[in-house]
């Protein structure tokens, strides 16, 4: 199944790539950052996942990143209860990204998921004063960090769906949907 046009199944961004990667005939090669972003589809309802793997063993960045995007995931998922403002999680993901000497990626979010991939609320990995949105018991939504050991700026590939780091660094990707309660969020998507 194709959504929204894009030219296979599965998302694997290499190293610089956020997100949207394309698959396609290249060869990985030891040390590279890949993420892996797969949505689900079952009797009309939607999950979305992403994992940052790294091939081989890889560089002492790309290992702190991998620790730090889960951590900022837990930490956006550790606010992420009713009667909340969405932006919360946004402060707690950037909190634990900077804590960790990285940077999120600008622009890029979390998104409400169910019968579409991209529903509201829009949940971004900053925090947003403008973001009104309040949780609600029931919602079911997606906390994706994606960060960056450079610029916090992305850029979109010519192919227009890639979306890479501005500067070529490298960048990190973890997602879950979750379902919101008046307790602790429930992962949809964990094993």
């Amino acid at each position: 199944m194709l959504v929204y046009g894009f030219p296979g199944h599965v998302l694997l961004s290499v190293n610089d790539e956020i997100v949207h990667g394309v698959p396609g005939p290249r060869q990985l090669k030891r040390g590279d950052l890949l993420k892996l972003d797969v949505t689900a589809e079952c009797d009309g309802y939607v999950a979305d996942a992403a994992r940052t793997v790294i091939v081989g063993s890889g560089s002492n960045t790309a290992n702190r990143m991998i620790g730090c995007v889960r951590a900022a995931f837990r930490a956006g998922a550790a606010v992420a209860r009713a009667g909340v403002l969405v932006n919360e999680i946004g402060r707690a993901v950037d909190h634990e990204v900077r804590r960790h000497g990285f940077r999120v990626v600008r622009g890029l979010s979390g998104h409400g998921v169910g019968r579409t991939i991209h529903e509201e609320p829009r949940v971004p990995n900053e925090y947003d004063p403008w973001q009104a949105d309040v949780l609600t018991e029931g919602l079911i939504l997606t906390i994706e960090p994606m960060i960056t050991a450079g610029s916090s700026q992305p850029v979109e590939d010519s192919g227009g769906w890639t979306i890479r780091t501005r500067d070529g660094s490298l960048s990190a990707h973890h997602e879950h949907t979750i379902m919101i309660t008046r307790g602790d969020a429930v992962i949809l998507t964990a094993a």
